[in-house]
């Protein structure tokens, strides 16, 4: 791939738009459904669970999401309108327990102790004040809640052509970010898988999967 195109996939990555965005999208949720898929069994879903997800993309996921209890309520927020286009569109028979809703990347829209789960994937490496942002995941979750926080190493994701202007991180860096806000409890579980990477060649991605409490 050339500069210029490394350069339009990354922008696309973080905030997928318009005909492109949408094949970005198919591919990011292939390429990361392994990530997805232990992300969700990490969250111990049980039944009427209220879920929220960050940077849902597709939603291609939803459905095996929604297969692990009974009456959950699942909530997307995406800073990208073709994300939540694309997710509703994808999911009709579904939009009776699930909604999709833009917002700003920063603030979320919603009262304290919202939910009782939370979950992003391949997204920390877009947030513009982390701490800040963890925190405000911190108010809308419940008291006994879980965030589950899953990202490639930071070794890993170096590797890659298309991340020069990706923040990246290793445990120790997430876990200095944590210790800087309200949240207590971490749980850590180191993961690996034989993936085509997003420019075609075989890759080893080792990636984290946190379960942080209050």
């Amino acid at each position: 791939m050339t500069e210029q195109e490394l350069k339009i996939l990354a922008q696309q990555l973080s905030n997928p738009e318009g005909e492109i965005g949408k094949d970005v999208a198919k591919m990011m949720n292939e390429t990361n459904i392994s990530m997805t898929k232990e992300t969700i069994k990490a969250l111990h879903l049980m039944d009427n669970d209220k879920v929220l997800e960050f940077g849902h993309g597709n939603a291609g996921h939803l459905s095996y999401l929604l297969d692990f209890a009974e009456n959950i309520n699942y909530t997307g927020l995406e800073i990208s309108e073709t994300m939540k286009v694309e997710a509703e569109d994808n999911n009709p028979k579904y939009l009776s327990k699930a909604k999709f809703q833009l917002y700003d990347g920063n603030k979320i829209p919603f009262g304290n102790e919202s939910f009782d789960k939370i979950m992003t994937v391949n997204t920390i490496y877009f947030w513009k004040n982390p701490v800040e942002f963890l925190n405000e995941v911190y108010r809308v979750l419940n008291e006994h809640g879980s965030f589950v926080l899953t990202f490639a190493t930071k070794d890993f994701m170096k590797t890659l052509p298309f991340t020069t202007d990706f923040k990246l991180y290793n445990y120790e860096d997430v876990e200095l970010l944590i210790s800087q806000t309200n949240f207590k409890r971490m749980i850590k579980s180191d993961k690996e898988e034989l993936i085509a990477s997003k420019t075609g060649e075989q890759v080893k991605r080792e990636y984290i999967v946190l379960t942080i409490k209050k």
